[in-house]
């Protein structure tokens, strides 16, 4: 009896894990994402056909695997993809992106150019990490280790990379790019 119960745990120990409640919650992007109607990748690409999701939009996971979360927005199954983020684990990831308290009453709490720059999804002078990470999405762990970092890197698309830098105090002093990407992600 005993060998059969270790045999019977054995086998279920290969078993891939069920999904934990844990793994299923409803909450609210917590910055802006972009989405092709499918797939929303943590790179956050513009581009054609690529739709801006706001940031406080309803989400419902629906639950969390390695490289992706499954989630449900206006009705629609989407997958919010760990792509560029892997370092960090897939729950730590995935309530990075889908927050439980609606960041809109945050954002309409801070100055008109800050919530205007937010609602473009671009920079200003003066933002806080959090309002830049709220405008364009957290840059990608794999190239932003310290989220205290004076400079946090983004990509516009898969060949055009841009920095947004910070002072001591973590307010945007700028953004460093070529003229047309500036001219998409900078706010004067």
């Amino acid at each position: 009896m005993k060998h059969m119960l270790f045999a019977l745990g054995a086998a279920a120990a290969l078993l891939p894990a069920a999904a934990s409640a844990q793994d299923k919650f409803d909450g609210y992007l917590c910055c802006n994402m972009r989405s092709d109607g499918e797939w929303i990748s943590d790179i956050n690409y513009a581009g054609d056909g690529i739709r801006l999701l706001p940031a406080g939009t309803p989400v419902k996971v629906t639950g969390i695997g390695r490289k992706k979360v499954g989630v449900v927005i206006g009705g629609r199954k989407q997958s919010i993809g760990n792509d560029y983020s892997r370092d960090l684990a897939p729950g730590t990831f995935a309530r990075r992106i889908v927050v439980v308290d609606d960041p809109a009453a945050k954002i309409a709490t801070w100055p008109a150019k800050v919530q205007e720059a937010v609602k473009q999804a671009r920079v200003t002078a003066g933002m806080t990490r959090e309002q830049v990470a709220t405008a364009l999405g957290y840059p990608v762990s794999s190239e932003n280790r310290d989220l205290d970092a004076p400079q946090w890197r983004y990509w516009l698309d898969s060949f055009t990379e841009f920095q947004v830098e910070f002072d001591g105090q973590g307010q945007v002093t700028g953004v460093v790019a070529m003229p047309t990407v500036l001219s998409r992600v900078w706010m004067p």
